[in-house]
């Protein structure tokens, strides 16, 4: 009898950890200007939580429209850019929502922002600007970064990215 509740318990467990496990998964779809895919059909490249996460990690520590000075990391936006062949000059960054927002490539080179997927060693979820997050180095860069311009740019639950 303690063998078989010792199992249940074990087996319920293991459903807890799979099924946050599979709460934290998500996908980043890059598509337009770029020389490599994952999906010949689509034109595009679908990085898995997995990859991304499994990519060099960046942090920018910084305080942004919503939050106060947190530390922020994931993958630098320059790396995915690389990893997928990038050719274009905008890129169109959309949220789960489809809303979207055209940052132009410049700005990579300038202020080398991150998709970040943790705030303060904590993953972002959904309700707390998840899966990923574009962070600029505000507090770092100067007075430009905080204006309503790139306080626009800062968006949050990013699912997809257009090169143009």
């Amino acid at each position: 009898m303690l063998f078989t509740l010792f199992k249940n318990i074990t087996l319920a467990c293991m459903a807890l950890v799979i099924a946050q496990a599979s709460a934290f998964s998500f996908t980043l779809e890059v598509a337009g200007k770029i020389d490599n895919v994952t999906d010949p059909t689509k034109k595009s490249y679908l990085f898995t939580d997995k990859q991304l996460l499994a990519m060099p990690v960046r942090s920018i520590t910084t305080s942004t429209s919503w939050t106060p000075q947190r530390k922020f990391e994931g993958i630098a936006v320059a790396d995915i850019l690389a990893r997928v062949g990038a050719r274009g000059s905008t890129l169109t960054f959309y949220a789960l929502n489809d809303y979207y927002i055209d940052v132009p490539l410049s700005d990579v080179e300038k202020y080398n922002m991150i998709l970040a997927y943790k705030m303060d060693g904590e993953m972002l979820k959904i309700r707390n600007f998840g899966p990923l997050f574009l962070v600029y180095p505000r507090d770092a860069a100067g007075p430009e970064l905080n204006s309503p311009l790139y306080n626009s740019r800062f968006i949050w639950q990013v699912d997809r990215i257009v090169i143009k």
